[in-house]
């Protein structure tokens, strides 16, 4: 219950789940903020700032948070708000308002380590793209004429995958996309660290983006070139064959990526080629 004593109905309550560092004991905070028109939760992490202080008086230090586009193309502004992983550039506050009156709720994505507030430690994610070879290399920068040709067809397929902007919200609803953090022991180097989080990172699930991605850029004329590499990252641990078929992933992107049927097209590929490779063809 929101009380009356701290909020009219021009003003709203935010709680935020705040975290002063890595590893550090989370705690809430809570804020008044008064009702602007056309607000988003960007707009107001900015009020919070500007504020300095929470419900009950107390100095507060700004909010950290992520963003960069706010047009929802970045992807960078991911939180869960009012318990929905979303991008919090496009979360208008009259309609969380709507669906929870006088009160929205701030936390930062679980799946990854917190850095600070709703700032996480996205490198996992990228690691991912890493082991998925989600680019088409080149051998130079020379002109060397057109590429090989896409039937529209194909380019009608290609291009909603190509919408992903590695956002987050997927692996954040995928209950087989565990989180994994690895903590710095006293005295290691930089790349000792480095290499034990990415030898973690790479036996954990790839999660729907970066399988999605592999679909994207095996379809492409060029990228078909390095297919084998990327379905053996496939076949490997944490591959597709780990997706638990949850469908949580498709239900929450917000460009409305088809992932499942990525993930349905990249294990029967995947089944394909390692049936191939068992008779070495």
């Amino acid at each position: 219950m929101i009380s009356s004593q701290h909020t009219s109905a021009k003003q709203f309550q935010v709680r935020v789940l705040r975290q002063d560092g890595p590893g550090q004991e989370n705690r809430w905070e809570v804020y008044k903020i008064d009702h602007e028109p056309d607000m988003n939760v960007i707009s107001v992490l900015q009020r919070v700032a500007a504020k300095g202080q929470t419900i009950d008086g107390r100095a507060s230090s700004p909010v950290a948070w992520d963003c960069s586009c706010l047009e929802e193309v970045c992807g960078s502004c991911t939180m869960v708000i009012n318990g929905r992983v979303r991008q919090a550039c496009s979360a208008l506050v009259d309609r969380l308002l709507e669906d929870k009156p006088g009160e929205i709720e701030l936390r930062p994505m679980t799946k990854f380590p917190v850095v600070r507030d709703l700032c996480v430690d996205r490198s996992r994610k990228f690691r991912a793209l890493q082991r998925v070879k989600a680019w088409v290399p080149v051998d130079g920068y020379n002109d060397m004429g057109a590429g090989q040709k896409q039937s529209m067809g194909e380019q009608e397929e290609s291009y909603p995958l190509a919408q992903c902007m590695s956002c987050g919200c997927c692996v954040e609803a995928c209950p087989q996309y565990q989180k994994v953090e690895v903590i710095r022991e006293a005295g290691e180097s930089d790349e000792a660290f480095e290499a034990r989080k990415n030898e973690a990172y790479d036996n954990s699930f790839l999660g729907p983006a970066a399988i999605s991605q592999a679909v994207l850029f095996n379809r492409n004329p060029t990228g078909k070139m390095n297919a084998d590499e990327r379905l053996e990252a496939l076949k490997g641990p944490g591959g597709v064959h780990a997706c638990g078929n949850a469908q949580n992933c498709v239900s929450v992107c917000p460009k409305g990526i088809p992932l499942t049927t990525s993930i349905a097209r990249a294990g029967r590929a995947v089944t394909v080629y390692s049936i191939k490779k068992w008779f070495g063809s």
